[in-house]
């Protein structure tokens, strides 16, 4: 005869995931977006191969999909409503990325990467205006404003590289990768 049981431990190591889960989710953007950027940045050096990069965008519309349907219920709601617009939003870019690495095509990749610069930096702009009406001074407000701005600064000066060169669009990449890690630093800081 044979029985099911459960083993020792199965319960607790399923806790233990999903608090592992909980904590990737709230923590794992602090190193994803630097990453991301330092990564989007070498592939405009040429130092990435088109393989790794459709693989990249894949692997990150997974995440991006994972995220949000994991913090649906969470993101209902203020800044947090917001911000899962802007994921969902990111996930439409990512596929856009990737349809464009497939095509060949500059203009998709372009609308990629414009996008991701863009969105991100409104909503920082936005979290530091909820955020100000309670904690005015804080830091972590202005964090989000500055990386806000420095991102949409970031965004202009990598869309003025296609007429002024790469070195504008090399300054454009840095100045978004320090906005929005600013700010996703803040906000993991502060939550």
């Amino acid at each position: 005869m044979h029985t099911t049981t459960s083993r020792p431990g199965t319960f607790a190591s399923l806790a233990l995931t999903l608090a592992m889960l909980r904590r990737l989710r709230a923590n794992g953007p602090v190193v994803l977006v630097p990453l991301a950027w330092a990564f989007v940045t070498a592939a405009h050096l040429d130092l990435v191969a088109r393989r790794t990069l459709l693989i990249a965008h894949v692997v990150m519309a997974v995440l991006l999909f994972a995220f949000v349907v994991l913090s649906w219920r969470d993101m209902r709601d203020g800044a947090l409503r917001v911000w899962r617009r802007i994921i969902v939003a990111g996930f439409v870019f990512t596929a856009t990325g990737a349809v464009g690495l497939v095509w060949s095509s500059p203009r998709l990749l372009w609308t990629a990467v414009v996008g991701w610069m863009l969105l991100p930096a409104a909503g920082l702009w936005d979290t530091g205006r909820r955020s100000a009406t309670a904690r005015t001074s804080s830091p972590a407000v202005r964090a989000y404003f500055a990386g806000g701005a420095v991102s949409a600064l970031g965004a202009a000066a990598y869309v003025l590289g296609v007429v002024v060169g790469p070195t504008a669009t090399l300054a454009g990449l840095l100045l978004v990768g320090v906005g929005q890690t600013a700010g996703i630093v803040a906000a993991v800081v502060t939550d």
